[in-house]
């Protein structure tokens, strides 16, 4: 080929590359097309003037300990290196607890700095993995009013405007699978806000969730919707969410730490994250600790979730029944030995049996929590009235 030729083939070339960069870095992201499209898919600007506050001053619920190495962290600091590795990473995400408040502003903003710059999972979106959801108590319940959709490690948003006049109660859930290293609730500078008032005596202690993905929120769309955060509104009582993704092993470290809690029940949900041999091992050893411990704290033990393609594939039934065998033959050798207070929650049930309620066949969907908090639901009634007694 002529060098002429040769020169023009790469200045065409050069062009063509200079015009895609050029498209690439103007073109629009997909978020900014579908706000385009959509005003109300936009992430809103608060603007204005907003006077902040250190949400970890106000009403927090959800730590069971006070001497964590950051705010808004799960373990203690001293379970660090104690706990095993990929346990004390997951502790640091904030999954479960929230941040009570009363204010009689009539719009309210949030300015939140996240650990991790993944933001979302191909499974479950960001709103769930790293946002905040915002209730308001309205004729004595909890309803949904906003949630914080994160854009970056730092978000700065406006959750609710027009809100009507008077003071309201609110309660803002921290992401589930993000830690968080800064959390500001914005109001007006002419606004009040103060911390929630304390529980009334005899409903402050905890219910208490051990277990593993689902427990943590895997894969709810939003905080709000986990199956802990439901029942904790359902049954007006605060939650500490111990659960650890692909880690609920009743590790004895962490029974141990869970002994450290006064808790008005616990509840033991790890089936789906052990074999039936670490389910046959370790359950009655981690049961009898605990009771040990807690001579009289009920404990709800949970058998396996069904794996929602079960209903089709033979083999995939057949590993969520082995699991939950196991945890029912513990269970009954654990009753048949005199060994008291304990509740079992069949696990089949829990999510259904049409498949609509998961994402992958094993996490559920935000109906999928709901049919869980309903199947715990009277369950948790029954063991928080006998507790009482």
């Amino acid at each position: 080929m002529d060098k002429p030729a040769t020169r023009r083939i790469r200045l065409i070339a050069a062009m063509g590359l200079g015009f895609l960069f050029g498209w690439l870095a103007a073109s629009p992201t997909a978020a900014d097309l579908i706000s385009r499209l959509d005003p109300n898919m936009a992430v809103r600007d608060p603007g204005g003037e907003w006077l902040w506050h250190d949400a970890a001053a106000l009403r927090v619920e959800g730590k069971g300990w006070a001497d964590t190495e950051k705010p808004w962290h799960r373990l203690p600091a001293r379970a660090n290196g104690v706990v095993r590795d990929p346990v004390w990473r997951l502790s640091t995400h904030s999954a479960g607890i929230c941040a009570g408040f009363t204010t009689n502003a009539r719009k309210i903003g949030a300015r939140w700095t996240v650990s991790s710059d993944s933001l979302a999972m191909p499974h479950m979106p960001a709103t769930g993995v790293s946002g905040l959801d915002l209730y308001v108590k309205i004729n004595g319940a909890w309803h949904w009013l906003a949630n914080g959709r994160p854009t970056a490690q730092t978000t700065q948003a406006l959750l609710a405007d027009n809100i009507p006049e008077g003071t309201h109660e609110y309660l803002l859930y921290l992401p589930l699978y993000n830690g968080v290293d800064k959390l500001e609730i914005g109001v007006p500078p002419e606004a009040d806000i103060a911390p929630l008032p304390a529980r009334p005596e005899g409903m402050e202690k905890p219910m208490v969730f051990y277990g593993t993905s689902i427990t943590q929120g895997g894969c709810a769309s939003r905080p709000g919707m986990a199956h802990t955060a439901i029942l904790g509104r359902r049954l007006d009582r605060p939650v500490i969410n111990l659960g650890f993704s692909g880690n609920g092993t009743m590790d004895p470290e962490i029974g141990a730490l869970l002994a450290e809690l006064d808790a008005a029940v616990y509840v033991i949900d790890c089936a789906a994250n052990m074999t039936p041999e670490m389910i046959t091992e370790r359950a009655e050893p981690f049961l009898r600790a605990l009771r040990g411990a807690r001579p009289t704290t009920p404990i709800v033990l949970v058998e396996c979730t069904a794996h929602q393609a079960g209903a089709f594939l033979p083999h995939a039934r057949a590993g969520h029944l082995e699991k939950s065998a196991a945890v029912r033959a513990a269970y009954e050798r654990l009753v048949a030995d005199g060994f008291p207070g304990i509740t079992l929650i069949a696990g089949e049930p829990l999510l259904g049996n049409d498949g609509e309620a998961t994402v992958d066949g094993g996490h559920p969907t935000d109906l999928g929590f709901v049919r869980m908090a309903d199947a715990f639901e009277p369950v948790l009634r029954d063991a928080l009235k006998d507790h009482a007694k």
